[in-house]
């Protein structure tokens, strides 16, 4: 496979361009269930790459990427965004270092990766990589689905209004 500094630099780039506009987009619009859960779950179909023994890596290697990912990896995302209601509805709340963070993340990436690329394949290195974001992205996305839960479940009528409280029409 064909990897160059300069082809990796550039692919980085845009790929970390294409998420920052996907996160924008996707703060101006409601939060729903399918919008939280959907992402990991599109996300979960990259397990098949590890039927190719290319990108096949040592449990211990992967449980542990997997970890960093959800505890050290996940925590600013968590710290920086949030559900609230507004309107009626449920919009995403992002301090105003979510997407420094998202930076930050796509440079630590970058340059580990090329630390790690000496000792891995490029394949190895990318299914590591993939199990770290996975990890990531679960634990962030099961925050944003409790918080929602509890935002839909405390905005929901608890009963119907009692007849003696409901102003007559005379």
């Amino acid at each position: 496979m064909l990897s160059t500094p300069l082809i990796t630099a550039i692919v980085s780039l845009i790929g970390l361009a294409g998420v920052l506009a996907w996160r924008v987009r996707e703060g101006r619009s409601a939060v729903t269930l399918k919008k939280i859960v959907m992402p990991p779950l599109g996300m979960a179909t990259g397990f098949c790459m590890f039927i190719v023994p290319a990108f096949r890596v040592p449990w211990a290697w992967g449980l542990g990427a997997f970890l960093i990912g959800a505890v050290v990896f996940a925590y600013p995302l968590l710290l920086t965004s949030d559900l609230h209601l507004q309107n009626g509805v449920i919009m995403m709340k992002r301090s105003s270092a979510f997407f420094a963070v998202i930076i930050v993340l796509a440079v630590v990436r970058y340059l580990a990766r090329g630390f790690f690329d000496r000792f891995l394949t490029l394949e190895q290195t990318g299914a590591l990589f993939y199990l770290l974001a996975f990890g990531m992205i679960l634990r962030w996305r099961a925050k944003l689905f409790f918080a929602w839960r509890t935002l839909t479940s405390s905005s929901a009528p608890t009963s119907a209004p009692n007849p003696e409280e409901v102003p007559a029409n005379d």
